[in-house]
């Protein structure tokens, strides 16, 4: 891969503040820059980088201000982020090799079919009436199950599990390890303190767009369907368990947790290792802080929590500046016993 500095500012709707001849060929970070490399500033707690960076070429927002003198060319657009973000993109199908075709050995069954374009990699497995669609990359030892629906333009990357009857919509990322539609953790206590088995009888849909994460997991419905909306990003090791239903564009970051029955709702942010406990609701556009637990319903939109025990953050905020003081209020008791 080899552009012009003018030739990135044209594809990502820029302007070249320097020389747009010099040639590019490399992405870097600002603070690791070397000549030949391209790189981005969109925090501006790595602005003194800019200043020093061996990057041939770096790309900023255009209402960026530059505060000291600097030796490498600009390339200004809306939004440095989305636009590094957007030339990753090119990088990745530009060095992509374009997979087609069957690898042997493989399985399809005769009553399932996959539609034009798509890829089937070696030790893969596709189970009976399922239906795939175009352009569809099947990695090499992924599992589909019986009854399972495929759309367009999707990627299911090594290793993972479709069990059945599940549907997933168009243009989806599967990274590898992800199970979709295993066993719920349903279970009944019995008189005699043992647990039986509560057979999971449900589906799973997933919507357009849909990206999850190396070895998370989506768990069937009981009952009806678990749900995951258009447009849902989920983090590595997540688990989503039965009967929940996820709004559209709402982010899930690394080792959250969501009980059964749960619904988030649409542009919720859930930062890593965030508990939310079964049979709740939380309203649109909530972000919940690491960490924290979600014990009750969220009730208002646009709430941010935070907290072992998931608190509103001003009351939490009020509630930590108390605990800061507890050493001081302890010795300032212990004064006022004295005096007694």
């Amino acid at each position: 891969m080899e552009f012009t500095i003018s030739q990135i500012a044209q594809l990502l709707n820029g302007e070249v503040e320097g020389d747009g001849f010099q040639k590019v060929n490399r992405l870097d970070k600002i603070q690791e820059g070397q000549p030949g490399g391209i790189s981005f500033l969109s925090n501006l707690k790595y602005e003194p980088y800019l200043y020093q960076t061996a990057s041939t070429a770096v790309i900023v927002s255009e209402n960026f201000t530059p505060t000291k003198a600097f030796t490498t060319t600009l390339i200004r657009v809306k939004d440095a982020y989305t636009g590094f973000t957007q030339l990753l993109e090119v990088v990745e199908n530009f060095d992509k090799q374009v997979l087609l075709g069957t690898e042997q050995p493989s399985f399809m069954d005769e009553s399932s079919s996959m539609e034009e374009e798509g890829y089937r990699g070696a030790f893969s497995y596709i189970g009976k009436n399922c239906k795939i669609g175009k352009n569809v990359k099947i990695y090499p030892h992924v599992f589909i199950g019986d009854n399972v629906v495929v759309g367009d333009h999707c990627i299911l990357y090594a290793g993972v599990k479709i069990m059945r009857k599940t549907q997933i919509g168009n243009h989806c990322e599967f990274h590898p390890g992800v199970v979709i539609g295993g066993d719920g953790f349903g279970f009944a206590p019995q008189e005699d303190g043992t647990y039986k088995n509560i057979p999971q009888l449900g589906d799973v849909v997933i919507e357009d767009y849909v990206s999850i994460g190396a070895n998370s997991t989506v768990d069937r419905a009981t009952m009806g369907v678990t749900r995951i909306g258009r447009g849902v990003k989920i983090d590595n090791q997540v688990q989503i368990a039965h009967n929940v239903i996820i709004g559209e564009n709402t982010v899930i970051a690394s080792q959250a947790g969501i009980a059964g029955s749960a619904i988030v709702g649409k542009n919720c942010v859930l930062g890593g290792r965030t508990a939310v406990v079964g049979h709740i609701r939380i309203a649109d556009q909530t972000t919940v802080a690491g960490s924290t637990g979600i014990m009750k319903s969220i009730e208002k939109s646009g709430q941010t929590f935070l907290g072992y025990i998931g608190m509103d953050i001003k009351d939490f905020l009020k509630s930590y500046a108390v605990f800061k003081k507890l050493p001081q209020l302890q010795n300032k008791l212990k004064d006022l016993e004295k005096k007694q």
